[in-house]
């Protein structure tokens, strides 16, 4: 089968950072399904990983989380699932990825692809649409009020792939004010069209933007990058007992500011479960399956902005490329490998 993967990690602009190869189709065995792969997307983990990690197991490593496709095989212990359904997923960090024309994912972890959007549009959701769930409603709970604080939510990088969905869940699922931070007019647009209420500058000091709205200091802080830019500005707006999350990874993070207010800190990512086979691990595909249900509902839309084919070291260095520029807005897909 087509795949593209890389043997040694590094930087993107060595011939071989990422290559065209072919390695033997696996076989569902377990909770796995087998996924015939119609449209993968890129995500920063991608870029990082490809930087810093080299295979494991076997002489090449395949990256790619986001996946849409057609399930061909079940493994024995798979129950929900069967042959010929098109599903969509994030896979599991600790495997093979998505970067393959066939792909082991276990059932637990995957959703039903929407059925009102393309396989490119579907395969923009998986991986941010968790990691914004889970930070939203798993771990600073936006549906339990911060007594006196002001009834709103701050995403600092509202316009990337987790920022521009988590915009929408909380518009979708809850009351709250959504304030988004864009530095760019493209951006700014972009989160507002998504659904924020307000638009802050985050090249700007964040703390004198928040007092301007007039609303009062925000219940809830989502920090989705360069939190350690920023969180000087974060410890002096959030509101007292307020709730902070961040999903990046600063290299120090001095938390001791928070302490005055009683600010609880929350850390997500979204392979926990798959790493560790949580307990409650079939939570992922359940809440795909909710999100599936709000795209064909109408009530949130694909991050989706650009959609490279086919499938193949050249447009995956491209994507890679423009997530390491720092510069993306929303998701980049790849589509369709091609004949065989």
């Amino acid at each position: 089968m087509k795949a593209i993967g890389y043997r040694i990690p590094g930087a993107l602009d060595r011939p071989d950072a990422l290559e065209d190869i072919v390695l033997d189709r696996p076989v569902a065995t377990g909770h796995d399904l087998l996924v015939e792969v119609a449209a993968v997307s890129v995500n920063p983990v991608d870029t990082k990983v490809r930087a810093s990690a080299g295979p494991t197991t076997g002489d090449w490593k395949v990256l790619g989380c986001d996946a849409v496709g057609k399930v061909v095989e079940v493994g024995p212990q798979v129950e929900d699932f069967a042959v010929g359904d098109e599903v969509f997923y994030a896979g599991s960090i600790t495997r093979q990825g998505a970067n393959s024309q066939f792909h082991l994912v276990d059932a637990r972890i995957v959703g039903r692809k929407p059925k009102t959007l393309s396989n490119a549009e579907a395969a923009a959701l998986p991986l941010t649409a968790i990691t914004a769930w889970e930070m939203l409603f798993d771990r600073i709970d936006i549906r339990r009020p911060v007594p006196g604080a002001a009834n709103a939510v701050l995403i600092i990088g509202g316009a990337g792939g987790v920022g521009s969905i988590a915009i929408q869940l909380i518009r979708a699922l809850t009351d709250l004010v959504v304030i988004a931070t864009a530095s760019r007019a493209d951006t700014q647009e972009w989160v507002k069209s998504l659904g924020a209420y307000h638009v802050l500058d985050h090249a700007k000091p964040l703390a004198g933007q928040i007092q301007a709205l007039g609303i009062g200091a925000p219940a809830f802080v989502f920090s989705t990058t360069h939190t350690d830019k920023h969180l000087d500005e974060i410890q002096a707006l959030i509101a007292p007992q307020g709730r902070f999350g961040l999903i990046d990874d600063p290299a120090l993070l001095d938390v001791v500011g928070f302490k005055r207010k009683a600010v609880s800190i929350h850390w997500e990512l979204m392979f926990t479960r798959s790493i560790f086979e949580t307990a409650d691990m079939a939570e992922q595909g359940r809440l795909l399956n909710e999100v599936s249900g709000l795209v064909d509902a109408g009530r949130i839309r694909t991050t989706l902005t650009q959609t490279l084919s086919p499938i193949n070291a050249a447009n995956l260095k491209a994507a890679h490329a423009l997530i390491e520029s720092g510069r993306a807005k929303g998701k980049v897909v790849l589509e369709d490998f091609g004949p065989s």
